[in-house]
């Protein structure tokens, strides 16, 4: 009888371990983990007048991995390399996740227009660009117009005035002063156009009235050529540089890879600055893994001032070249501050 009670005290206490660890498994904790992702060829995923690149070589898109950390990720994540976790509110502040996603959308569509830009200049090609008023990024819970404005909602006039950049809108609301009453006209989601009406706040860390929306414009760009990307399912402005490059190769059709595999990051603006990004260390993985010879690295810097204030700060080049020594990478990271300077390293390439 004894032996039978122990019999089925170590089955009950091996059932609550499985549980238990089951549990741990799937219990979700207020953190992501950030990963390697994948580094992908633009070639299967950018078309110009209906044909995609044919040249030889390969420009490689990287990403990085994100997913819900569980009780178990939490756990495990100093064990496991290059994987880090990033606390919710780091990530996606006081969004939701399906706002984050559609701010990466948003993100991505700009960082397409501006790639274009940039291509068609260098290639010498017509174009125009529209702008078609501005998107709502975020709206801080101090806002008045928290309930009102969502993400993706595009912001057409201030008080019946028109603006067409989030300068213009700025500029409306610049001598207007807090508790003053103003009337949003905005556009949805599902193209509808309605009117809401808040009062100015006096917004965060600065002496200016606002409504308390964090503002990004929504451009669009007309060539005679037509480009298209067919990204449904990445998001953010991180492969705005090597959208300008494949782009600028097939426009020009200059075998600018000269046969090599080019991967990087960083953001594209319209002038051809390129920008910092995060997770670099694991992009430089995920590029080795797809077999890069060489990475581009934006190669920001800070100010004088910012340096002091930050004294532990390291460009996006250096944490490439920290990350690639430290998992004993192959790649040759190359550091970019334009465009322009990642188009010279790729001809003077043999």
């Amino acid at each position: 009888m004894k032996k039978f009670k122990q019999k089925k005290f170590l089955q009950y206490f091996l059932l609550g371990v499985i549980l238990l660890v089951a549990a741990c498994t799937v219990i979700p904790v207020p953190y992501y983990l950030e990963m390697p992702g994948t580094a992908e060829s633009l070639k299967d995923y950018m078309s110009v007048n209906g044909k995609r690149d044919k040249l030889n070589g390969e420009f490689l898109m990287t990403t990085v991995g994100i997913r819900q950390a569980t009780v178990a990720n939490y756990l495990m994540q100093p064990f496991v390399k290059n994987t880090d976790l990033v606390p919710k509110k780091d990530l996606i502040g006081d969004n939701s996740y399906k706002e984050y996603e559609e701010i990466q959308m948003i993100d991505m569509k700009n960082s397409q227009i501006q790639a274009m830009e940039v291509a068609l200049t260098k290639a010498d090609k017509t174009y125009t660009i529209t702008n078609e008023g501005v998107y709502v990024l975020n709206v801080i819970k101090e806002s008045p117009f928290t309930r009102k404005l969502k993400t993706g909602d595009i912001i057409i006039a201030i008080d019946g005035q028109k603006g067409e950049t989030s300068k213009d809108l700025i500029n409306l609301l610049k001598d207007k002063k807090v508790g003053s009453e103003v009337t949003v006209t905005f556009k949805n989601f599902s193209g509808k156009t309605a009117d809401t009406k808040g009062k100015l706040i006096k917004l965060p860390n600065t002496k200016r009235s606002g409504i308390g929306v964090t503002l990004i414009d929504k451009i669009d760009i007309k060539t005679a050529d037509k480009i298209s990307f067919n990204l449904e399912e990445v998001g953010g402005p991180s492969a705005g540089l090597m959208f300008s490059l494949e782009l600028y190769a097939m426009l020009s059709q200059k075998e600018l890879t000269k046969g090599h595999i080019i991967a990087g990051t960083g953001t594209i603006s319209s002038d051809g600055a390129v920008g910092p990004i995060g997770g670099i260390d694991k992009k430089v993985v995920a590029a080795e893994k797809a077999g890069a010879e060489f990475f581009f690295a934006p190669d920001d810097e800070l100010t004088k001032e910012e340096k002091k204030e930050q004294p532990n700060w390291k460009s996006n080049y250096q944490e490439a070249v920290e990350s690639a020594k430290r998992n004993k990478l192959t790649l040759q990271v190359i550091p970019v501050k334009t465009f322009d300077d990642a188009v010279k390293f790729l001809n003077n390439l043999p």
